[in-house]
């Protein structure tokens, strides 16, 4: 969430900043709503100073004797009216809530300007992409004789859904634990096991709802208690610092959990629909930050390394893209995105997204810490993907492929295979 005291004061700039993002801020509505909230507490303030010299006047009436009745009434009446103001101010703050819940995250100044995709900035390329002496075939012609089942996965759930067997069903735990494993050990993140279904609340501290509500899997406990399966590792590991202030000397807060995340895809129908690029199930290992205002940057920086160094021990080849205005995440402040080469379809896709959300979400969730002159103040969380599971088997099975349809195992993953170097039928 804005801080409101910003669009209070800097209308017209919030106003230019969230158009490169290609959301229209409707400042008039803004306005309003402010200048009927102004109102209705001033008028709120002038009722309780009424009721507090009417309050007086009793006592000191009372102490002298005298009937205070009318003076009773006119309290009555006064706290009466002021019951009904208060509902009107509650309203029309809750109006003003529900509009700053649907406003996206402010670009930071170094974010590319643009509309879509095409007008993301490409950083860095690193590795070399093979050049193979046979025609290369994609990840589900070489696989789907080796374990991978699109049919069962379709037969069980439905489109979308991928059962593994044997050797696959092994490359693909290996490939997760591989990089848990690397983020922990490596770059010192906390390893945590996490709910995969989670409340309301904890979505809405993300930025997943209520805007995004259509992409998310519903389940009900109950008549009334609604749990949401977990988009990403970034809801549960994020919302840990929820309503909770934190020691500046225990920041940043570095985590991370390998989990199951589920899409609807809602909007995303007729793209991808061959073989796991676009899943409704799929794992990812999940890296989140908790930093100081003034370390966050520093930090982004540094999880995007975290994310390169698991490609670069898979050797696999890829790239650095800072993501234009119009192309981040709804909570982002800056994100960059890694993308891992697919011989088959001759593209970079992305394997990573790292975005820095700064207070957004912090702001969401009320997570603070105490600076140096104990004030409370909200830190800046960040997320990235460490990375997601599916699609490195993807480029691992499309890199290391081999003309007899083998896959050879990266040697950073033979140990987790129990020295099993190649995966033929």
């Amino acid at each position: 969430m804005i801080d409101i005291n910003f669009l209070r004061e800097n209308t017209s700039q919030a106003v230019e900043k969230l158009s490169l993002r290609g959301f229209h801020f409707n400042s008039k509505l803004f306005l309003e709503l402010e200048e009927e909230r102004k109102k209705i507490q001033i008028k709120t303030q002038e009722l309780q100073e009424v009721r507090n010299q009417l309050s007086k006047k009793i006592g000191v009436e009372k102490s002298l004797l005298k009937n205070t009745d009318d003076l009773m009434r006119e309290v009555s009446k006064t706290s009466a009216d002021l019951k009904m103001i208060e509902i009107q101010l509650h309203e029309v703050q809750q109006k003003i809530n529900d509009y700053l819940m649907e406003i996206p995250n402010l670009p930071h100044p170094t974010v590319p300007i643009g509309k879509n995709e095409a007008d993301n900035i490409v950083i860095r390329e690193v590795g070399s992409k093979k050049k193979f002496d046979f025609e290369v075939k994609d990840h589900v012609d070489v696989a789907s004789k080796l374990g991978l089942d699109f049919d069962l996965g379709s037969k069980l759930s439905g489109s979308r859904f991928t059962l593994m067997r044997n050797q696959i069903a092994r490359l693909h735990r290996a490939i997760g634990q591989f990089m848990l494993d690397v983020q922990v050990n490596e770059h010192g993140y906390e390893e945590c096991y996490t709910p995969y279904l989670v409340n309301t609340d904890s979505l809405v501290g993300t930025g997943q709802l209520p805007k995004f509500e259509e992409d998310l899997f519903l389940t009900k406990k109950g008549e009334n208690d609604l749990l949401y399966l977990i988009p990403t590792g970034e809801v549960p590991l994020t919302n840990i610092v929820r309503n909770s202030i934190q020691e500046e000397g225990d920041l940043p807060i570095k985590l991370t959990t390998l989990t199951p995340c589920f899409r609807s895809e809602a909007g995303s129908y007729g793209k991808d629909t061959r073989g796991m690029i676009r899943q409704h199930q799929f794992e990812k290992v999940e890296m989140v930050q908790i930093t100081h205002p003034d370390q966050s940057y520093t930090a982004l920086e540094e999880m995007v390394n975290h994310a390169e160094n698991i490609l670069t021990k898979l050797e696999l080849p890829y790239r650095v893209v800072s993501l234009c205005s119009g192309d981040m995440g709804f909570s982002a402040s800056k994100t960059y995105d890694l993308e891992v080469w697919l011989p088959s379809q001759n593209v970079y896709r992305e394997i990573s997204s790292v975005s820095n959300c700064e207070s957004f979400q912090a702001r969401r969730m009320m997570a603070r810490f105490k600076d140096d002159s104990k004030k409370n103040k909200l830190v800046h969380t960040l997320n990235g993907s460490g990375l997601a599971v599916g699609r490195a088997l993807v480029a691992v099975i499309e890199n290391n492929q081999t003309k007899e349809g083998y896959i050879n195992i990266p040697s950073a993953l033979v140990s987790y295979m129990n020295g099993l170097k190649v995966i033929k039928i």
